[in-house]
């Protein structure tokens, strides 16, 4: 069994697929009726809406299997996502790649299939929509015309749930927690234009720093906001520290007429406790408020 390559440009594509925000979120019968037409149109045993993880891959959509997610090191899907047309395996016990694959040699008995690879607006592949079977088939340019057609049905399906989640200007999620100082001054000065050249820039940094784990949002504005799981104080300190860093690093390298600052504001959240998410996020709305206050203090003392 050969490994699928691991895509050139596997954490940007992570981030896209992550930014959807839709790995282990419930069935939607938008994707449900694609599969089910994709399996009834092929006369095929499996139909599947395939997204690939860093280490699994996750059925968004699923008919003819009882699971919702396999390991990426087995999966078909894995080595579809590296080309940008449909894949096509006519038998795999005649394939070297799938041949002693555990999904050839035992359930589902794999031996057809056939993947398009879902492709976002930015070009990162991010899944696949695929159908399996357990007997070896041929498949010629018209069916690959017809799975693509459906392809390209998830992909709309998708980036509408990309343009509901995702900020057109940063490309990260919408919601709150740091707030970009003076950010209203840089756009009286320096023109919306270069406004939003600071916005994307402090995104950037915001990505650079967190782990690939923690969510990366904007609310809208100049507020953004990291949810960071599964970490103590201790640790939260330490990637507080680095981005304050790297932040000082951008502007000292920047060349900008201005520099980029921020205020912060920090909750944390333990096991069983009541709160929801719109009360961390007020909570954090507050602290920052008073962080920033601290920096107006500072900062006109100083002038």
């Amino acid at each position: 069994m050969l490994l699928a390559p691991i895509p050139e440009n596997e954490h940007t594509r992570l981030e896209t697929l992550r930014g959807l925000n839709v790995l282990d979120t419930e069935t939607e019968e938008r994707f449900d009726r694609i599969t089910r037409l994709a399996r009834q149109l092929f006369s095929v045993s499996i139909s599947v809406v395939s997204l690939i993880d860093s280490d699994r891959q996750w059925f968004k959509s699923v008919q003819g299997l009882d699971v919702c997610e396999t390991s990426r090191d087995i999966s078909f899907c894995a080595h579809a996502i590296n080309q940008s047309d449909v894949m096509v395996v006519p038998d795999a016990l005649q394939d070297s790649r799938f041949f002693d694959n555990p999904l050839v040699l035992a359930t589902p008995n794999i031996r057809f299939y056939a993947g398009f690879p879902l492709t976002m607006p930015n070009g990162m592949r991010v899944g696949t929509l695929c159908i399996i079977d357990n007997n070896p088939r041929t498949f010629d340019k018209q069916d690959a015309q017809a799975l693509e057609d459906l392809g390209k049905l998830v992909e709309a399906e998708l980036i509408s749930i990309q343009q509901n989640t995702l900020d057109p200007l940063t490309g990260i999620t919408n919601r709150r927690g740091f707030d970009l100082d003076y950010f209203k001054a840089i756009n009286d000065e320096y023109g919306h234009e270069e406004g939003d050249v600071a916005l994307t820039t402090f995104a950037k940094l915001l990505i650079e720093c967190f782990r690939e784990s923690d969510v990366i949002a904007r609310f809208g504005g100049d507020e953004f906001v990291v949810l960071l799981s599964q970490r103590d104080q201790t640790s939260v300190d330490v990637v507080l520290k680095r981005f304050s860093e790297l932040i000082a690093q951008h502007n000292q390298q920047s060349n900008k007429p201005y520099q980029l600052a921020y205020s912060q504001g920090i909750v944390s959240r333990k096991a069983k406790q009541d709160l929801d998410l719109c009360e961390y996020l007020t909570l954090a709305d507050k602290a920052m408020f008073v962080d920033k206050a601290k920096h107006h203090k500072r900062d006109s003392l100083l002038g």
